[in-house]
């Protein structure tokens, strides 16, 4: 595995990811931050592995996902909506039990991020990440910004094989496989 850490000649490597909007009123025709995550997905190379939209419901929103982290063909799931503080948030409750590993970097890099756009508002989410079955999950906000700003501020980068010093995409089980391919 010498040529891992063969930085300069390190392919993209795609990975698949499905994005889940957690919502009672958004349909696929106005789900503007699904739009916002599909376009940068497949903008960068990646493949968007499934879509989908549940209501803001424990018991919906575990099922979609757990089935998702279960789905060896699926590497990375990110969820938007349902992170406030209302009684309908429930998104965090719904996934964070799922979590194997709680990624509490990805919430603290997000509200750097989201206080220099919003200020002190940022601390009206509660975005959260994790790892369950070798599966990348970020549960973010609601809105096209907040989807907008995790995605190029972070995600973009940690999702991406070549970024330096680490990302996401070196631990994933699928890359040996991957890198057996190239090699032919």
């Amino acid at each position: 595995m010498g040529h891992v850490h063969d930085v300069k000649n390190r392919p993209f490597v795609p990975v698949r990811i499905a994005v889940l909007t957690v919502s009672d009123s958004r349909t696929s025709a106005d789900d503007r931050s699904g739009d916002t995550l599909q376009k940068r997905i497949e903008e960068a190379g990646h493949e968007l592995a499934e879509r989908a939209i549940v209501k803001d419901d424990v018991e919906a929103i575990r099922a979609r996902v757990k089935a998702w982290i279960d789905d060896p063909g699926i590497d990375v799931v990110i969820t938007t909506g349902g992170t406030g503080f209302t009684g309908f948030d429930v998104t965090p409750e719904a996934l964070e039990p799922l979590f194997e590993k709680r990624m509490d970097g990805f919430s603290i890099a997000f509200h750097m991020l989201s206080y220099g756009k919003i200020g002190t508002s940022t601390v009206q989410s509660r975005a959260t990440g994790g790892v369950a079955n070798a599966t990348y999950i970020f549960v973010l906000p609601g809105s096209p910004g907040a989807c907008k700003d995790a995605w190029d501020g972070i995600l973009k980068d940690q999702l991406d094989y070549r970024h330096m010093p680490c990302n996401f995409v070196e631990m994933m089980p699928r890359l040996d496989e991957h890198m057996r391919r190239q090699r032919g």
